[in-house]
């Protein structure tokens, strides 16, 4: 059979790079005709883009893994302060001509077989001119929520129409993606200029590319992909998620030992009794904010599984793990919530996830998780730190009716918001004791989710599409 390559170029941060890998897989899994390489950037925030790519290199032998050189300089934490987005997304521009020269030199010269596209991260539209510049078609890969696609793509629309940025005095904005206002104060990541420019910036790039990939199903978010069909000025949209990495990476030593002493743990719960708290490799705390999480879970009396991080040192988008969790947290915590809660470091997201005992889902919103917990139908208690993490918690809690919200405040990445203990225990008890409304809805969404991705489904139909314009047969 004629062979055809992908080139895959995800942004910074394992999730982006698991969300990549997990779409190449699925576009092998569908048709093996396919040779794909995918590019990693260095990540000058975590320092593990080396330890990752190698991680799954070693799952993936189907995939060819290429480092892109580390020559280019960190953003300075100033700018990273001032607009992280904007920061970041200068960061990943500065590559484009290592990243034309590793596709001319690593890609096409390694194999004559055409380029059907480079994909792109929703962050890496620099390289769709990078493309454009070897003949070659992109595709946009999002993997956020439709309504936040939609959202870029309108903020591109009011910038070259000449209207005002949001401002704090307004009411709320009539957005056609959100079937509800969305208040100024759940777009932190839009109030200064140069962030809400960086993102205009790429809604517009998106509209050069030949097609764009959303990492959601459309019957999740029904009103926002309805918004985006309604253009008639953006390429084919290919709504092929839940793309989920079910099996997670391949674990050994005392990453193995860790996981193992999870699940054991979650065996010996009852069904459902359970409240997971994991908040993404960037959701960390101060040590005021994680004595009043503890505080808040004692008082609510349910099973707990907590992953613990302290909040990312300046100029780092990770945070970090600590085992000294008795000299944080309040004094006797932990002897008096051995028997009803554990604490861990890192933690085993998707299987814990899909574990029987799990009840329900503190979560910082960042779109994998979110559909992580979609798929296995458990409901989400929304704590949005950072990026669109709020927007994704006000779409989950006003316009699906999927979450319940910790506060009515979203803006957590302000550094004077705090969420005090009985916030934490009102929100865990709610969910846990009076929401069998919200588990039904989370069960049907879990249904709709599964059928999506089989055959016949609308995420498979989709798929099957945007592989026929990737082998010419459609245009």
């Amino acid at each position: 059979m004629k062979k055809t390559q992908l080139v895959f170029v995800p942004a910074l941060g394992f999730g982006h790079l698991v969300s990549a890998v997990q779409l190449a897989k699925m576009v092998l899994e569908r048709n093996d005709s396919f040779l794909i390489t995918m590019l990693a950037i260095h990540n000058p925030f975590s320092g593990s883009i080396s330890k990752n790519t190698e991680s799954l290199a070693s799952i993936h032998t189907e995939i060819r893994f290429i480092e892109i050189p580390e020559t280019i300089p960190a953003p300075p934490p100033e700018a990273l302060a001032v607009g992280p987005a904007s920061a970041y997304t200068s960061y990943i521009n500065d590559h484009k001509t290592l990243v034309k020269d590793t596709i001319v030199n690593l890609v096409m010269t390694h194999n004559p077989a055409p380029i059907a596209s480079v994909v792109v991260d929703m962050f890496c539209t620099a390289f769709i001119d990078v493309a454009k510049e070897l003949g070659v078609p992109s595709h946009v890969f999002y993997t956020s929520d439709a309504a936040f696609l939609a959202m870029m793509l309108y903020l591109s629309d009011r910038e070259d129409k000449g209207e005002p940025k949001f401002s704090p005095t307004d009411p709320g904005y009539i957005i056609p993606c959100y079937s509800n206002p969305v208040p100024y104060r759940v777009m932190p990541l839009l109030h200064t200029d140069v962030e809400y420019e960086a993102f205009a910036n790429h809604g517009r790039k998106f509209k050069d590319s030949n097609g764009i990939i959303v990492n959601t199903f459309s019957e999740a978010e029904s009103h926002a992909v309805s918004a985006l069909l309604a253009r008639d000025d953006i390429p084919p949209i290919f709504n092929v998620g839940p793309l989920i990495d079910h099996k997670g990476k391949s674990l050994s030593g005392s990453d193995a030992v860790k996981r193992d002493e999870i699940l054991k743990w979650l065996d010996d719960q009852p069904e459902k009794s359970v409240v997971f708290l994991c908040f993404g490799s960037g959701g960390g705390f101060d040590e005021a904010q994680l004595k009043e999480i503890a505080i808040g879970l004692e008082r609510s009396g349910h099973r707990f599984l907590w992953s613990v991080r302290l909040k990312p040192s300046k100029g780092k988008l990770q945070a970090s793990f600590f085992d000294n969790y008795g000299e944080i947290l309040p004094q006797g915590f932990l002897e008096r919530t051995k028997n009803i809660g554990m604490l861990c470091g890192w933690a085993p997201q998707v299987e814990i996830l899909a574990h029987k005992a799990v009840g329900a889902f503190v979560s910082h919103c960042g779109w994998n998780s979110t559909l992580e917990a979609l798929w296995y139908a458990v409901p989400i208690i929304t704590w949005p730190l950072y990026g669109e993490q709020h927007m994704n918690a006000f779409q989950l809690v006003k316009d699906l009716g999927l979450a319940v919200e910790l506060t009515l405040d979203f803006r957590r990445d302000c550094p004077t918001d705090f969420v005090k203990a009985e916030v934490i225990t009102k929100a865990v008890k709610t969910i846990m004791e009076q929401g069998g409304e919200l588990r039904n809805k989370a069960k049907e969404t879990s249904e709709m989710a599964k059928k999506a991705v089989m055959e016949g489904g609308s995420s498979y139909v989709a798929f099957g599409n945007l592989i026929d314009q990737w082998l010419g047969s459609k245009p």
